[in-house]
């Protein structure tokens, strides 16, 4: 099948009900530093991909952290972490009420109207609203280097306030639009204040959807490795654990504005990433490369068959070449692509042997 934008899209979305969650990932082994200055810190959510991450981050930092999802999925940190219940689908946020921290870190909401419930309660109560939006929030992806000022999806449907996460579910192409409109939300709830953080492809241990596990699996089960395209194709994703840690120091330096957050700080090819890879997983490279056409007249989906990958052509050319200059101004940085791909082959092999043989 063709890949287009939507395509795409609907894959995203689709991986929003497999997030589960993982093993939390160790933190380097080089000591890290304290922040100036303690902040009292809300993350809504806090226990899905990024959000663990996020949390001992801060604590090593020295923050005060207090979560406020659910409680359905228990976590051990190591430290004091405050939690209080509530449900967003049900508009209940009653334990956030009367309470006040210097940042509210927003990690899970897809929908406006938890953005505009988060406004209603916590408006004058934060110093700085982070909201973790997508690439998917915009309407093109066919120019290469395009910034943050590209045009956003539009929302075409009745009410995007009436929208639910059974709709977006039922509906991927929902993803991008209602992402834009929580955007618009986030900039009129808590104007002046505002991060929105666009991350494109998020990769690392604890990846629920397998697009990039894909590869560090493949290559060490070894034998002769079909790869896509020439090998010049560019590619781009973010290690969550840089995502998370970025995302603190953001708040740390109450640093306002939009950012595309994907790596790495160079232009990275199909065949650059697969040979770090195997770099970090002591494998060897027998890759096979096959031209892109053949792979469409056989039906090989790029993205979902073959992950990480989309052919820059036509609506897709600028899919993987967005501009990352203004996050990388503000202090975003990336780890080896090595030291990611050896990380989340070990945390891959920690898993259930039924959760493996989805990719074996």
């Amino acid at each position: 099948m063709k890949t287009t934008r939507r395509n795409v899209l609907k894959i995203s979305a689709a991986a929003i009900a497999g997030i589960a969650l993982r093993p939390l990932a160790t933190l380097a082994n080089e000591p890290i530093p304290r922040a100036t200055r303690p902040l009292r810190i809300l993350i809504l959510g806090g226990t899905g991909f990024i959000g663990p991450d996020q949390v001992r981050y801060a604590l090593a930092r020295g923050h005060k952290i207090t979560l406020f999802n659910r409680g359905k999925s228990k976590v051990s940190w190591p430290g004091t972490v405050e939690a209080l219940i509530g449900d967003r689908d049900t508009g209940n946020l009653k334990a956030l009420e009367g309470r006040e921290w210097d940042v509210c870190i927003d990690n899970p909401a897809r929908l406006p109207s938890w953005v505009r419930d988060a406004g209603h309660t916590l408006r004058g109560k934060v110093g700085q609203y982070i909201f973790i939006s997508t690439i998917s929030a915009y309407a093109k992806n066919d120019v290469a280097n395009a910034d943050e000022s590209a045009a956003l999806e539009k929302y075409s449907g009745k009410d995007a306030m009436q929208e639910t996460m059974q709709s977006l579910h039922a509906n991927g192409q929902l993803y991008g639009p209602l992402k834009a409109r929580c955007e618009h939300e986030a900039k009129k709830r808590f104007p002046g204040i505002t991060t929105i953080i666009r991350p494109g492809l998020i990769v690392g241990p604890g990846d629920p959807t397998d697009r990039f596990t894909y590869w560090p699996v493949r290559l060490e089960r070894a034998g002769e490795v079909l790869a896509p395209g020439s090998g010049s194709d560019p590619v781009q994703f973010i290690d969550a654990r840089d995502l998370a840690e970025w995302t603190i120091r953001l708040a740390e330096a109450r640093h306002f504005g939009v950012f595309n957050a994907m790596g790495p700080d160079h232009p990275q090819t199909m065949h650059d990433m697969l040979a770090s890879i195997a770099k970090g997983i002591k494998a060897s490279e027998k890759l096979t490369w096959v031209p892109s056409e053949f792979l469409e007249k056989h039906h090989v989906q790029p993205w979902s068959d073959l992950p990480v990958w989309v052919p820059p052509q036509g609506e897709m050319a600028g899919f993987a070449r967005r501009s990352n200059h203004a996050a990388i101004a503000a202090g975003l940085t990336f780890r080896p692509l090595p030291d990611t791909a050896r990380d989340t082959l070990t945390w891959f092999h920690t898993l259930p042997a039924q959760r493996q043989s989805h990719l074996m």
